[in-house]
Parts: structure tokens; C-alpha cells; sequence
């Protein structure tokens, strides 16, 4: 008996180690908000957050089950797009400022995306990077 209750102790320490009890984030969420796009030559991932930055709803071309080259394609960033808005407007957004980032295939189809599915563009900020004459070039290759 006392033998049981030690394995039954010791299952329930086990299962409390290994299971993680962390409150999920609640993010407030306003009719008015941000879209980031980012949009490189590898993917592309488009974050909708509110006012302060906190993501409301999040998608990518590989989440949505792209892989390889077809991730930066303007399909790919349109059905990432169209996700990351559902979620985004069954919460109750519906004004977005969109910053656009890097120079990827799928910023314009995007942000069409976006629009098309009730979210009303406001703004649109482009983000890119650009270098002051940046980093030395490497060396010319002699073949």
C-alpha cells in the first residue's frame, strides 16, 4: 500500500516538472493597429499587432506550409496574408498602419490581401534598410 502511494507521489511530481504551467499573454485588442510586413528574399512573415507592438495575430509563407523557393512567392504572402487577417479581424481589428520591410517578392499582394478581407489600410511606411555605401564588397573573382 505504502509502495503505491509513493509511485502515485512520484507520477504526479513527474508530471508537474514536465508539464508547464504559464498563464498565456492576453493581448488587448483595438479597432485600430499595425501590420509589419517583412518581406526578404527567403519568406516572408507578416505580424498584426495593436498600438503598443503586441502581436494580435502572426503568419509566414512557411507556416502556411511553403517550402524552399516557393516561400517568397506573391501566392505564398497572399494566403499568409489572408490568415494572419481572419485571426486578426474575428478579434475585432479593423485599421491597420502597415510598415513594409526588405525587398521581397509578396509586399504589394500582401497588402492587397489585407484589404480585401476588411481590414482598411490607413498607411502604408516602407522600412526597408538602406546602407550608407555599407559593408566592402569581397573580392573580384578571377577565373
Amino acid at each position: 500500500m505504502a509502495k503505491q502511494a509513493t509511485q502515485a507521489s512520484a507520477k504526479a511530481g513527474k508530471s508537474s516538472k514536465s508539464g508547464k504551467s504559464s498563464k498565456k499573454r492576453v493581448v488587448k485588442v483595438e479597432s485600430v493597429g499595425e501590420a509589419h510586413i517583412s518581406a526578404t528574399f527567403n519568406n516572408i512573415i507578416i505580424s498584426l499587432t495593436n498600438t503598443n507592438g503586441q502581436v494580435i495575430a502572426w503568419a509566414s509563407a512557411g507556416k502556411m506550409g511553403f517550402k524552399g523557393s516557393k516561400k517568397n512567392t506573391p501566392y505564398a504572402a497572399q494566403l499568409a496574408a489572408g490568415d494572419c487577417a481572419k485571426t486578426a479581424y474575428d478579434l475585432g481589428l479593423r485599421k491597420v498602419k502597415v510598415f513594409v520591410k526588405g525587398p521581397g517578392a509578396g509586399r504589394e499582394s500582401a497588402i492587397r490581401t489585407l484589404h480585401s478581407t476588411g481590414i482598411e489600410v490607413t498607411e502604408i511606411v516602407d522600412r526597408t534598410p538602406m546602407p550608407h555605401n555599407g559593408c566592402r564588397p569581397p573580392k573580384r573573382r578571377r577565373i
